[in-house]
């Protein structure tokens, strides 16, 4: 703690008050700015709603004692006045090299993230970073050409579990992956959120916005490139009246023929145990035997029963996982952040933090030769999801989105110099 006190801390601006932050992002950051890697907090959103509720949040202030944010509007601004493009004025403001997380609905990354690039910020994008492969190329080629560090929260790539099966596939000891099956569903309550304001059908779907968290984890773990995708969705009605996918449905072929169906969701039984339903199995082929990889991801071997209904679904029986993300007790004030959801968050800021204090002395030219370099041992490296090491994700999702709009055509994914996807033509 001494020596990260000696070191320079750096500014945090989260663009975007909704769930994530809520539920993941701010605790984080606060977590970094008490034990020396954070200096000041800033959250900028729409309106001054969420931030209200963020200030008012009383486990923040039992588990965080003392320590606030700046709020962007003010939260004594009317919840209905909006402010569309204060975040630039929030950006433009902030020291050279500290760092932005954007936590906005998906089709909204790509405007944040240029934003913060051309103030010459370090970026940390919940997933997806972008819709589209020649976004994810811009962001990567502008950064890389600035020395600027950029991450995207694919948070199961911290998951203990998911670090094992990396290190035993590379190890070949489960043999080639063939196929498989992943779900994520998300609670139903999800629809009366402000979800329902932007996730259209228009916008994005249940497998943009959160199967590409598997499609991703099997690429981790094994290596393989997607190169076809389908998507076909259901569609309902949130109380808004606005249309969304509600249900999502998604196979994804591998370069190796290897095939990965993937089902989502916003529909998990609010009263239900667990909090969501998502898991993956894998099945892999060896010489005269099969290897298997299975992830319950959402029970982990702890039952609570209260006396209360206790969460937003207000259950009494609940399915606890301690992995992704809880505040527990510690040996200082307040409580701490844990799991694999921190460990992710933590993992990009204190890289951002790491290169700005190795670089502090040297001269500018030096100091970009040196930045550029970390950088790319952090993209050779793997595990913090950057544009050069995810960007068949984007592919993926830039694929999926013309399917589900097709009512679930095969879309192929073509890599090379200019990677791209196309619909696959039959015949």
């Amino acid at each position: 703690m001494n020596n990260l006190k000696s070191m320079n801390t750096i500014d945090i601006v989260i663009i975007g008050g909704g769930m994530i932050t809520y539920d993941l992002l701010l605790p984080s950051v606060y977590h970094l700015q008490r034990t020396g890697y954070v200096n000041n907090i800033k959250v900028c959103a729409l309106d001054s709603a969420p931030l209200k509720a963020l200030k008012n949040n009383k486990e923040f202030s039992e588990a965080f004692p003392g320590q606030d944010f700046e709020a962007y509007p003010s939260i004594s601004e009317p919840e209905e006045k909006k402010f569309p493009d204060l975040y630039k004025e929030v950006i433009a403001k902030m020291k050279p090299r500290q760092m932005v997380v954007v936590a906005m609905p998906d089709q909204l990354h790509y405007p944040v993230v240029m934003e913060a690039l051309k103030n010459n910020q370090h970026v940390l994008c919940v997933k997806p970073l972008v819709l589209k492969y020649e976004q994810a190329a811009e962001i990567e080629k502008i950064a890389y050409n600035k020395g600027l560090f950029v991450g995207v929260e694919y948070h199961k790539r911290f998951d203990r579990r998911s670090l094992m099966a990396k290190k035993r596939c590379e190890l070949k000891q489960f043999g080639e992956f063939v196929i498989g099956e992943a779900k994520l569903i998300e609670p139903y309550y999800y629809r009366s959120s402000n979800f329902q304001n932007w996730f259209t059908c228009d916008k994005t779907d249940p497998f943009v916005y959160i199967g590409c968290h598997y499609v991703d984890l099997v690429y981790f773990i094994t290596g393989l490139k997607p190169v076809e995708v389908s998507v076909s969705g259901i569609k309902g009605k949130f109380p808004n009246g606005n249309e969304g996918y509600m249900w999502a449905n998604g196979r994804i072929r591998f370069e190796n023929n290897a095939l990965l169906s993937v089902i989502d969701g916003l529909g998990y039984p609010d009263q239900a145990a667990g909090s969501n339903e998502q898991n993956l199995q894998m099945f892999f082929e060896g010489p005269g035997k099969t290897g298997m990889i299975k992830h319950n991801d959402q029970f982990r071997g702890v039952e609570h029963s209260y006396l209360e209904g206790i969460g937003c679904g207000g259950s009494h029986f609940n399915y606890v996982s301690p992995d992704f993300y809880k505040l527990v007790p510690w040996e200082n004030e307040g409580y701490k952040p844990i799991g694999y959801g921190f460990d992710s968050v933590s993992a990009s800021i204190t890289t951002a933090y790491k290169i700005e204090n190795e670089v502090h002395k040297l001269s500018e030219s030096d100091s970009l030769i040196k930045r550029k370099e970390l950088i790319r041992n952090v993209d050779k490296k793997g595990i913090i999801a950057t544009p050069a090491n995810s960007f068949i994700n984007e592919l993926v999702v830039e694929a999926a989105r013309i399917s589900i709009l097709n009512d679930g055509d095969a879309v192929t994914i073509e890599y090379g110099k200019k990677p791209g996807v196309k619909i696959r033509k039959l015949g």
